[in-house]
């Protein structure tokens, strides 16, 4: 999978000697420096084009099953690396990844040329709209004034894009609204150490509004790092609400005001969310579950279960706790009058 071409250009072929100049990595294979690569790539999506990272040799196994044409990676686990695969040898494997990055792909930004936007008869464009080059806009759809679409982006029918919006590398089904200010399709958060401190990894995914979705006003909701992010059909999201890169959002969710997302969150579909929760990442929040206000979810929820505390546990077990500490503190304050 190489990111999509509507959002991001191919800057390659690129050869490996040059990548090695570009981030001070050492070849493992110096005969090999003439090798091209295409792109980049996570691990569990490289193929014989990409150039890949890793930083844990538990991950050797993957990386052999892969089989990526290269691999930034610490000298301590390049004697792991499976045949054909060339090593790029280097102390930052992560923050070298990023620069390959930057190299073989370049994010496509509004005012750039390219193929003209292409809007469907019926649609409505309020005074300031800005529409990147190949954006399409279905039949029906309202867009706010100043709202920037981005170059790529396809928003279906019936839609309406608030005032101020900034809508991009994304997919938007039909019938989508998205409120005033809500931002779409910015970076996710992730940073590596490199020699010069740190600096951003690649977010080379998209975001993908399903029919149906509504997102509230100033909310955020982050592109993939190389996965897309994606909110399934009808959820409806509060204001003020952040959604980071490589969430899974299932359909018929509800999330209110204040919640907090974490990257690589899997949600099933008709979890609640009550205001300012919070999940930290890779979390696998199953169907069916509550999450009380406030809640700071830590592991895994199964489906149906609802959960509230900080750190989160089951509701009755949370609210059992509460009572007795409440009874413990009056107990003591009774006790030193």
């Amino acid at each position: 999978m190489t990111p999509d071409p509507r959002f991001y250009d191919a800057l390659g072929p690129v050869s490996l000697a040059e990548l090695a100049r570009l981030t001070g990595a050492e070849l493992s294979a110096p005969e090999a420096g003439e090798r091209q690569v295409l792109g980049v790539a996570i691990l569990s999506r490289a193929g014989p084009d990409a150039v890949t990272f890793l930083t844990n040799a538990r991950l050797l196994p993957e990386l052999a099953a892969a089989r990526p044409g290269a691999c930034f990676v610490s000298a301590g686990e390049a004697a792991g690396l499976p045949d054909g695969c060339v090593g790029l040898v280097t102390g930052q494997p992560q923050a070298a990844y990023a620069q390959a990055a930057e190299r073989l792909h370049r994010p496509r930004r509004v005012g750039e040329g390219g193929t003209p936007a292409a809007v469907e008869e019926g649609a409505v464009l309020a005074p300031g709209v800005v529409l990147g080059a190949g954006a399409r806009v279905g039949r029906g759809t309202l867009i706010g004034a100043n709202a920037v679409i981005g170059p790529g982006v396809a928003i279906g029918r019936d839609c309406v894009i608030g005032a101020n919006v900034t809508l991009g590398f994304a997919l938007v089904g039909d019938r989508v609204r998205i409120h005033a200010g809500a931002a779409v399709g910015e970076p996710g958060f992730g940073a590596a150490a490199g020699a010069g401190g740190l600096v951003d990894m690649p977010q080379l995914g998209r975001v993908i509004l399903q029919d149906g979705v509504t997102l509230g006003a100033n909310s955020c909701v982050d592109r993939g790092a190389f996965e897309d992010t994606v909110i399934g059909e009808n959820s409806k999201i509060d204001n003020l609400v952040h959604i980071a890169h490589n969430v899974r959002v299932g359909r018929n969710c509800a999330m209110a005001a204040f919640t907090g997302i974490s990257g690589s969150v899997v949600i099933g579909d008709g979890v609640q969310f009550g205001g300012k929760a919070g999940v930290a990442d890779h979390v696998v929040i199953g169907d069916g579950a509550i999450v009380a206000a406030d809640a700071a979810v830590m592991r895994d929820i199964p489906a149906g279960e609802k959960w509230g505390g900080s750190p989160a546990r089951p509701f009755r077990q949370w609210m059992r706790e509460t009572a007795w500490l409440t009874r413990e503190a009056g107990r003591r304050k009774g006790t030193q009058a």
